[in-house]
């Protein structure tokens, strides 16, 4: 006989609620989707699995009998799907400083509604590791210039502000205008930074940048006096570093978070993952 899981769950739900309608909800289909499943399963089966009035779903003896051997399989069934989902892992790459308190939020998310777990896999150019498929789907800060094929999902912004070494003269300063940021040194992380000469029209960008290879390069760059730097406001709870200064900055354009993944790569976990990640 051609019976499908999907009619076994559909059957097990309306048992259970005693109602097509609250069967439905709880399945996330339409009423008369849930009907029509069921009656395919009644007639694959030749036999009547409900007694259907206007106000009430009852079980027939058949349907009662049936549903002991169904919720038996449908229990071994997700005690297996239970077993193997903890030994799947979903690798997430980042660059730096993962956003706080999403990265928490969503991987406790997932991960208590999956039962798989998540990887956090720390590189200098997550596009590039996803590209390579080192990673499945890649946190990225900015403008992102994703690879062909890839897709997207802006998360939220995330406000800027400037960083100095504590022997800067901006240290004394009280703020820094976005427009006054060309009169300064920019130090730049050319591979995973948010900030850069291409954040300002070509007549209003910084005249001095000091290029750098990946955060940690850029940290010590601007703690050692060599020029100033733009970052999002999570680098001033999250970094650590004597020399460093935080100087509020005014009129900046906010930063991107974004996830971008490949469509075709583990639709069902990214998908999961997606979902969890959409911040409350």
């Amino acid at each position: 006989m051609d019976v499908e899981l999907r009619h076994l769950r559909a059957f097990a739900a309306v048992a259970r609620h005693r109602s097509f309608s609250r069967a439905a909800e709880e399945l996330l289909i339409t009423q008369p989707a849930l009907s029509r499943t069921v009656a395919q399963l009644e007639g694959r089966l030749s036999v009547r699995l409900f007694d259907r009035s206007s106000r009430h779903v009852e079980l027939t003896d058949t349907g009662a009998e049936f549903l002991v051997h169904v919720e038996r399989v449908l229990s071994t069934l997700d005690q297996a799907i239970a077993v193997v989902s903890h030994r799947v892992t979903l690798r997430l790459g980042f660059s730096w400083l993962l956003p706080d308190p999403w990265a928490q939020q969503s991987v406790s998310r997932f991960e208590e509604d999956t039962g798989a777990s998540v990887d956090l896999t720390r590189t200098d150019d997550p596009l590039q590791a996803l590209r390579q498929r080192a990673v499945d789907i890649a946190l990225v800060r900015g403008d992102v210039d994703a690879p062909r094929g890839a897709r997207i999902m802006r998360l939220y912004d995330e406000p800027r502000i400037a960083v100095c070494s504590e022997r800067c003269d901006l240290a004394r300063l009280g703020h820094l205008d976005w427009t006054d940021v060309r009169y300064w040194p920019l130090v730049v992380n050319t591979v995973s930074g948010t900030t850069g000469p291409w954040s300002w029209p070509v007549d209003e960008r910084p005249t001095q940048i000091i290029e750098t290879a990946n955060y940690d390069e850029w940290l010590e760059t601007v703690a050692a006096n060599r020029g100033i730097g733009i970052v999002p406001e999570v680098a001033q709870r999250r970094t650590q570093h004597p020399a460093l200064r935080f100087v509020p900055l005014t009129s900046a354009p906010p930063s991107p978070v974004s996830l971008v993944h490949f469509p075709d790569a583990r639709r069902t976990l990214i998908r999961r993952f997606l979902d969890a990640a959409v911040p409350e």
